[in-house]
């Protein structure tokens, strides 16, 4: 038992002081991000809208992501990563406790927009501060750092605003939320300075490569972005299935996402960290990771077991655990050929894309047609991606630069 306490352990040396301190307040932010996974909820419990509104409302939500992410990479080419950071966290503290206070169609349209492009401006700053922090060798495990920073933030949120749904109300969430991204701008003001700071990786491209002109990168993003359309489903579609079909309340919906960063954060860095000493690409990694996430949709419509929704939560969940950190990676990768706001903002708008298209879409299938009619579309779509995924692993043999 120890030994295989050490080896896990082992699995986190040699990341630098700063990426911990980026995966630190990424905890603290995301422990409070406890609205997001409730929203469709809220909006049709407590706002009383319909399954429609609600998919324009998560339309807004991703038109303010695209707009930040693209802000957010803009302004990190010119200004740097560590301003555009403390803005967007501090911002998106105040946006969200005034979030709270919107209760008609479209002043929640409004107000989510505005929440996402301040949000999500943190992303491509973030992702270029993680590769500045990271040494070659350590990109991927330092990616997968921050996804467990994230996750176990994830993991414990959405219980406790179950419990605080059921206790209190909803709008204690929208508190929570602002106070940790007002109390994480703090802690990254005081511990990770630039000047304070060790770039390890400085990457200066003299003639640096558009990421609109990069092809293999182009497919990568379209792959993505059919790939978080289909992931998106748990965090909108999937909890309203949970409670209208398997009849689970807040609290078990939340203890059941809340699975979902538990394991990956006992099981993502050893696997990753075994991954990486494999012969598997990064292609070939995301092509599995695909496969996983379509098949834990197509499961649910074989039975009407009620443990079914657990095995279809550990397929995506391992889907996802192989999937995000190679692709971010890759991402990272292909940046170093040209301006890597650029590139980094790119690979967030295309979740930002998702989150325009997937929610609305799985939102109007499932008033329109139902849950099982949208779990075999959105396994179609896993399909499409993995297609993608195929091309770009073939592209990547003959030209891998």
């Amino acid at each position: 038992m120890k030994t295989l306490f050490r080896n896990y352990i082992n699995t986190f040396g040699g990341l630098s002081r700063e990426v911990w301190w980026l995966a630190l307040i990424t905890l603290i932010n995301r422990a409070g991000t406890m609205v997001i996974p409730f929203l469709s909820l809220y909006l049709t419990k407590s706002l009383h809208f319909n399954l429609a509104d609600v998919g324009w409302i998560m339309t807004a939500f991703g038109l303010g992501s695209v707009v930040g992410s693209w802000i957010g990479g803009k302004l990190t080419d010119k200004i740097g990563f560590y301003k555009v950071m403390v803005f967007s966290l501090l911002s998106t503290g105040l946006l969200f406790i005034f979030l709270q206070f919107l209760t008609t169609f479209t002043t929640f349209c409004i107000g989510i927009f505005l929440v996402m492009l301040i949000a999500d401006m943190f992303r491509p700053a973030m992702f270029v501060a993680l590769s500045s922090y990271s040494k070659l060798e350590n990109k991927t495990r330092s990616v997968t750092l921050i996804r467990l920073a994230i996750n176990l933030g994830f993991s414990a949120g959405p219980a406790i605003g179950g419990i605080i749904i059921t206790t209190l109300s909803y709008g204690g969430l929208f508190w929570v939320d602002g106070i940790t991204c007002i109390v994480a701008a703090l802690v990254l003001i005081n511990v990770l300075h630039p000047k304070k700071s060790k770039t390890l990786d400085n990457i200066k491209v003299d003639s640096p490569q558009s990421a609109y002109h990069d092809r293999s990168f182009l497919i990568f993003l379209c792959a993505m972005v059919v790939f978080g359309i289909v992931f998106l489903q748990y965090f909108s579609t999937m909890p309203l299935y949970y409670k209208d079909a398997h009849h689970l309340n807040e609290l078990e919906i939340g203890i059941l996402l809340g699975m979902n960063g538990f394991l990956i954060f006992v099981f993502e860095m050893p696997l990753i960290k075994w991954l990486e000493n494999s012969t598997f690409t990064k292609t070939g990694l995301m092509l599995f990771g695909a496969i996983l996430t379509g098949l834990s949709f197509l499961i649910l419509n074989l039975t009407s077991w009620a443990g079914v929704l657990i095995i279809g939560m550990l397929l995506m969940t391992f889907g996802e655990m192989i999937a995000f950190p190679f692709s971010n990676a890759f991402a990272m990768d292909r940046a170093k050929k040209g301006n890597q706001g650029e590139y980094m903002a790119l690979y967030s708008i295309s979740f930002s894309i998702a989150h325009i298209f997937g929610h609305n879409a799985g939102l109007q299938m499932v008033a329109g047609f139902g849950f099982d009619k949208t779990w075999y579309f959105t396994t179609i779509l896993a399909g499409l991606c993995v297609f993608l995924l195929f091309l770009l692993k073939q592209r990547m043999r003959i030209k891998p630069v």
